[in-house]
């Protein structure tokens, strides 16, 4: 396995983050949601290398195989170790892709680091602008929406992510978008994080307001989501995208839930690809 080394945690310990590193071409970057890691991204992975793109993938501090020091969830922090990442690879005229949380780290990589590196970005099923509704932000998700993952974490991590997977992928009693096998997949990665990770890392993503950090950003971006995702709603994340980057390219799919890198596999791939390599994005459309 390949590991980068990021910082120290407060022992003085080496902080290594996991990642993998496919094909040869055009860089992108793709930084995985909360609570999973960048195996996540396998249909990504397993597709962008042979259209020409190089898919590097990293899991965040906290989770799978990469370290989990207790402190260092907050979003400057991953922002740095997402700077990390790009100077320790030398990437150029990278396209960085964030799913959900993942989101959050290429907003404020962007703002806090200028755009170094970057040359497109693009915002799948994010967290941006700002989730939580606050007096300044009405349109965001009631504060108890996250109290009531706190609680849920705190009682019983597990029987959470168990229950957050089928919501995650828009499990219901009349839909099965994905077999029992995703869901033990997809558990599987998020019991491996660290319950402090978790934890804080809900905090990060619910309290963090991305609204400057996305005001700074100048490079060509896409935005997608899906219109039935119920973990992210679109109307308080993508739709408001639009008034943060009005120059982006902004498409939605239909009855698509949150965990669309699975579900809506084939339309995302050509999606992205599309975008990396300079081809007008058609939308999801897959011929």
């Amino acid at each position: 396995m390949s590991y980068i080394k990021v910082g120290q945690d407060a022992n003085g310990e080496d902080i290594k983050l996991h990642y993998t590193d496919q094909g040869s071409g055009a860089p992108v970057v793709l930084i995985h949601g909360w609570p999973q890691c960048h195996e996540a991204w396998t249909y990504q992975l397993g597709e962008l290398p042979k259209h020409g793109i190089r898919a590097i993938a990293y899991t965040r501090r906290g989770f799978g195989n990469s370290s989990q020091p207790f402190e260092g969830y907050d979003y400057d922090t991953l922002a740095d170790d997402l700077k990390a990442v790009l100077d320790t690879l030398n990437l150029q005229n990278v396209t960085l892709v964030g799913f959900s949380m993942g989101g959050g780290e290429v907003a404020r990589y962007m703002s806090r680091h200028g755009g170094a590196r970057v040359a497109k970005v693009v915002f799948v099923s994010s967290v941006t602008p700002y989730l939580l509704k606050t007096d300044d932000n009405p349109d965001g998700v009631d504060k108890s929406t996250f109290d009531d993952i706190q609680q849920n974490l705190a009682k019983d991590r597990f029987d959470f992510l168990q229950t957050f997977g089928k919501q995650f992928y828009g499990e219901g009693a009349l839909s099965k978008p994905v077999s029992q096998a995703v869901l033990d997949w997809s558990f599987g990665m998020a019991s491996l994080g660290s319950h402090q990770a978790t934890v804080a890392c809900a905090h990060a993503f619910a309290e963090t307001d991305f609204r400057p950090d996305l005001a700074g950003i100048r490079v060509p971006a896409l935005v997608i989501h899906g219109e039935d995702d119920k973990t992210v709603p679109i109307k308080n994340s993508g739709d408001r995208m639009k008034n943060h980057l009005p120059h982006a390219t902004y498409i939605t799919y239909s009855d698509a839930p949150h965990g669309l890198f699975i579900t809506e596999k084939e339309k995302l791939n050509r999606d992205l690809i599309d975008f990396v390599t300079g081809t007008e994005v058609r939308g999801g459309q897959v011929s």
